[in-house]
């Protein structure tokens, strides 16, 4: 039986490991003498430093770091590197915590780089989250909620009762279709066809008989559709819902009819749309923090703690040092500072990072530069009534359209209040470009114009306040989110190590873009990486 070695001897040893194989394989033999995870489960199993891992070290703490950004990825940086006693502070250009975490009420001011003002005037107890507005239950925010107490509701991403409105199909256009409706035509009639397909043997080089018995069944029951003396055709079942509710007595209901013919259904490209119900990040059961998404950054900052959060903080200059790394910065009073820490965490967008004055080098500049920021545009519209659940019956849930509004949103609070606020566009690309160029009215007189095509003139006439978004025209953060020419090559490599004292976090160096679960686990690596650093010095 080997004695246990005495702490000094276990210093003395991974000390030793350490000059000889550096961090990494220190980091690996903590991991086997139950001292630390292994960098090889890090990835499954993430542990957060704690200030008993600097026991082995002889050393009291962790080191001082200054992060750049409050947005999700900068604060989680700063929340768990304070766990093991790591003097984290954070510099934050805007007046707030979250970044792109940003929940819109009443009184919300934002001036756009064009120098357009907007103040929100929603009433107490409505909002949009500008930003992001749902979370998957897979992601590891999910997880941080639960440690913070960011209370959860559902999220209703996926609704029967919505519509899909398509203008440039080549049938079934501008006729707003229920998502039931659409989905029972398409699933029906894709049934009808494998089901007469397999039945004449024109898949005979692909199942076996035992097969051809089986999959009947399975299509009559996900089709809805008929049987074999009835050449297993798709004629409609209440799957599309009805026109006159089932009730009381005698009244035993009306189908919704009739029934667009295959050709049309196929030309109306309807189908298309339901793929987004079955995208991993997307399928339902989906959440969101009561009260706003914003519950999430601000319960970040309060954990962190205020006094270490500098607001109105714009980064002038990072410049890494032979013991450390300065950033010098305008203070929210115009005066220009530098402060010093052992690392710097640069958790600011990639194209806003490329513009600061630095010493990291040219390949540095151009990696950041690769990223392709994506225009994203939102506007939030709030009505005097909840005329979408007393008139149509959609409770939360997503409208798709092929107009330039794109999507709208119907809230998933509030139910059966007396107002409600939806977010009236979501747009991408070129549409959220062509949105941006407008000033507020003329984006809202845009929006409702196109919504009143799918729910008629209430869409205008019950309006009472809005608020627009155009991310990309937004200062301190120009874009919605950003794409990759490739994440495999050179640029996104580089970025994913340390320049020096500088480290890069952020959800653009993630494979899950544009979701708070690539910030966390993006500052989850950096903040391994820096700890295995400290940790083997």
């Amino acid at each position: 039986m080997v004695a246990e070695q005495s702490p000094a001897s276990r210093r003395n040893f991974l000390k030793s490991v350490g000059v000889a194989g550096g961090a990494g394989v220190m980091y690996s033999a903590m991991g086997a003498l139950g001292l630390a995870p292994v960098p090889e489960v890090r990835a499954d199993a993430y542990r957060a430093p704690q200030q008993s891992d600097f026991t082995l070290t002889g050393r009291g703490g962790g080191k001082t770091v200054l992060v750049l950004g409050g947005g999700i990825a900068g604060l989680a940086t700063a929340y768990e590197l304070g766990k093991a006693g790591y003097d984290c502070r954070i510099l934050e250009a805007k007046d707030r915590p979250g970044g792109r975490n940003w929940t819109v009420r009443g009184g919300t001011t934002l001036t756009d780089l064009d120098g357009r003002r907007q103040t929100a005037s929603f009433t107490k107890g409505q909002y949009i989250n500008a930003g992001p507005a749902r979370l998957p239950q897979s992601h590891v925010t999910l997880d941080y909620c639960r440690e913070l107490g960011v209370e959860l509701q559902v999220f209703t991403n996926q609704n029967a009762n919505a519509y899909i409105y398509q203008e440039n199909s080549a049938a079934l256009a501008n006729e707003p279709m229920r998502w039931r409706t659409a989905k029972a035509d398409v699933y029906g009639y894709v049934s009808e066809l494998l089901a007469k397909a397999t039945d004449q043997g024109a898949l005979d080089t692909r199942l076996t008989a035992q097969d051809k018995e089986r999959l009947i069944p399975f299509l009559q029951s996900f089709g809805a559709i008929k049987g074999k003396a009835d050449g297993y055709a798709y004629a409609g079942t209440n799957r599309r819902g009805y026109s006159v509710e089932p009730g009381a007595a005698f009244e035993d209901g009306t189908v919704l009819g009739p029934v667009p013919t295959l050709s049309d259904v196929i030309a109306s490209g309807v189908g298309q749309r339901f793929s987004f119900e079955l995208g991993y990040d997307q399928a339902m059961m989906m959440f969101q923090p009561v009260g706003g998404m914003d519950a999430i950054p601000n319960a970040l900052a309060k954990a962190i703690g205020q006094s270490r959060i500098t607001y109105g903080a714009k980064a002038l200059e990072v410049k890494d040092l032979a013991d450390g790394a300065e950033v010098t910065y305008k203070d929210a009073a115009g005066r220009t500072r530098t402060q010093r820490a052992d690392f710097v965490v640069s958790a600011v967008p990639p194209m806003i990072m490329a513009r600061l004055k630095h010493n990291l080098g040219t390949d540095i500049t151009a990696a950041l530069k690769y990223a392709v920021p994506t225009p994203v545009g939102k506007i939030g519209l709030e009505y005097r009534s909840r005329w979408w659940e007393t008139d149509e019956q959609i409770y939360g849930g997503i409208t798709p359209t092929d107009m330039d509004l794109a999507t709208i949103w119907y809230p998933s609070y509030g139910y059966q209040g007396r107002r409600g606020t939806l977010v009236g566009y979501y747009n991408f690309g070129a549409n959220a470009l062509a949105y941006s160029a407008l000033p507020h009215t003329e984006r809202l007189a845009r929006a409702v114009s196109q919504g009143v095509k799918i729910h008629g003139d209430k869409y205008r006439t019950e309006l009472d306040h809005s608020f627009s978004v155009a991310w990309h025209r937004t200062p301190d953060i120009e874009a919605g989110w950003v794409s990759w020419p490739s994440q495999t090559g050179a640029e996104y490599k580089l970025l994913n190590q340390p320049a020096g004292h500088v480290y890069f976090a952020g959800d653009w160096l993630s494979h899950t873009i544009a979701w708070q679960h690539g910030a966390f686990t993006s500052a989850r690596k950096v903040v391994t990486d820096i700890h295995e650093r400290v940790l083997s010095a």
